[in-house]
């Protein structure tokens, strides 16, 4: 684990957002997921983030979706809320009402659509939190933006505390390895959380040193992720590992939509949404467009994998 212990830190579920079959946001869901978030011992929720769909709603959208998970979580955890955008003043704009609704933290990406290269982005980060008055973690997610944050510039920014931590989403465990290791080297002191968001491989990620983890999974199973947690943090691998074999089989959810008619959002958050719907946590597995829903032998297939976790 980092120390001294960073304030983000533990299983931080980045919310989907509920929406009904006329695409609004589902205050009713929404509310009856965050509940059960908290229920189940969560340490913080992450709203906007890819889970969330947060790229696909509005502003107005996302200002009551969040609005909806800062009053319903009352102070009770850690609030971190996406300001996913293209350009550093886009990202501002979100960030000041992220701030104004209550967040506790802010998340960003490098810049995206524009062609950048590392002192753009670095530039970006720096200008964000010279802008903002809330912590600010960066987004490492290169898969939909198309640049990998280097160990070098997260080090650095994390040293002259300019970043608060990272939610790393890019699938690169040697690299995350290593910002572990450089962290410990040369950012000691510093509060820096890093997250893993690959939500199969939390036990190993934790091991080699993070503070927490931001499962999309976690909306489905709260309770496991928690228990996968505490099991590391207590020191007990064997248990861990076998919490998070439970929980990889039951992430094979995101396999159950057909690949010739969807891709990654729909076959990730629909199927989160879908389980969540059989639960009878959230009324509609309904979906942004371009996206679409998961139709009945779809959800047939996510059933079966709840039922085989113990979930139902």
């Amino acid at each position: 684990m980092t120390s001294p212990a960073p304030r983000f830190a533990g299983v931080v579920p980045p919310t989907v957002t509920p929406l009904t079959e006329e695409g609004e946001v589902d205050v009713t869901s929404l509310e009856r997921l965050v509940e059960r978030l908290l229920d189940a011992g969560v340490d913080g929720i992450f709203a906007l983030g890819s889970s969330g769909e947060s790229v696909f709603l509005t502003d107005r959208q996302r200002d009551r979706a969040l609005e909806v998970i800062v009053k319903t979580v009352g102070g009770a955890v850690p609030v971190l809320a996406g300001c996913i955008e293209p350009t550093t003043r886009r990202v501002l704009d979100r960030a000041e009402a992220s701030t104004r609704l209550g967040a506790d933290g802010l998340v960003a990406t490098a810049p995206f659509y524009a062609i950048v290269g590392p002192h753009e982005i670095e530039r970006h980060f720096r200008s964000l939190a010279a802008g903002v008055e809330l912590p600010l973690l960066a987004y490492d997610i290169p898969v939909c933006v198309h640049s990998k944050l280097s160990t070098d510039l997260l080090t650095r920014l994390a040293a002259e505390g300019i970043l608060a931590g990272v939610k790393d989403s890019s699938g690169d465990d040697v690299a995350f390895r290593q910002l572990a290791l450089s962290i410990t080297e040369h950012a000691p002191d510093t509060d820096f959380s890093l997250l893993t968001g690959h939500e199969v491989v939390v036990d190993a990620m934790m091991l080699a040193g993070a503070a927490g983890s931001v499962p999309g999974l976690g909306n489905v199973d709260p309770a496991g992720y928690v228990r996968l947690h505490r099991a590391c943090t207590g020191g007990d691998w064997a248990a861990a590992r076998r919490e998070q074999d439970r929980l990889t089989r039951l992430f094979r959810i995101v396999d159950a939509a057909d690949p010739a008619t969807s891709a990654g959002a729909t076959r990730g958050v629909g199927a989160f949404k879908t389980a969540l719907n059989l639960l009878g946590v959230i009324a509609s597995n309904a979906v942004s467009l371009p996206l679409r829903p998961h139709d009945a032998e779809e959800t047939a297939r996510v059933r079966t994998q709840l039922e085989l976790a113990g979930l139902l």
